[in-house]
């Protein structure tokens, strides 16, 4: 558990389970869909992170760890021809009255050290919706590959190399600043 302090509140990220998650991934990033819409197969095997005020059960940000190999760009192939330890984070929700305070960079930032000192992972990638792919970048992440729908919804995937986290040379946005 890490606790920080956010807005003049103190919120503390920690290990949650998956149905702590739930409520919130389904009025964040598909409320229009079923409940079911968000409980993902592999759930059972995933490393479930919340935000919490202290004291109260439901979480006011979630993401969600898995390990899963990163897709290769045709580019890369060429360039890299091994495969890192990678973890994939998703659905990755925090509630509105709490965007735009720093929360989620926090989390991100705590899921990820949490993904490389626990899990061994070097890179770390997502599923980002398009609208939300300078957010990653300003954190520190980069997209590759093509876009893609998931529904109505267009995606990009990015990643970023854990093993830059803390580099001094690294842009002052990037989560370790």
């Amino acid at each position: 558990m890490s606790c920080h302090s956010i807005d003049g509140q103190t919120v503390c990220f920690q290990k949650t389970s998956v149905d702590r998650t739930l409520q919130l991934r389904h009025s964040v990033l598909w409320p229009s869909m079923p409940l079911s819409h968000v409980i993902l197969p592999e759930d059972e095997s995933g490393t479930h992170i919340g935000a919490f005020f202290p004291g109260q059960t439901d979480p006011i940000a979630v993401i969600s760890l898995f390990l899963e190999n990163c897709p290769i760009d045709k580019e890369e192939i060429v360039l890299n021809n091994t495969h890192e330890q990678a973890v994939r984070f998703r659905k990755f929700a925090c509630s509105p009255q709490y965007q735009g305070k720093g929360l989620g960079t926090q989390l991100l930032r705590y899921a990820l050290s949490i993904a490389q000192s626990e899990q061994g992972a070097t890179i770390a990638w997502c599923d980002a919706r398009t609208d939300s792919a300078e957010w990653y970048r300003k954190r520190g992440l980069y997209p590759f590959g093509d876009t893609f729908f998931k529904g109505p919804v267009e995606y990009v995937r990015m990643r970023i190399d854990l093993r830059d986290l803390g580099k001094p040379e690294q842009d002052p946005e990037v989560l370790h600043a």
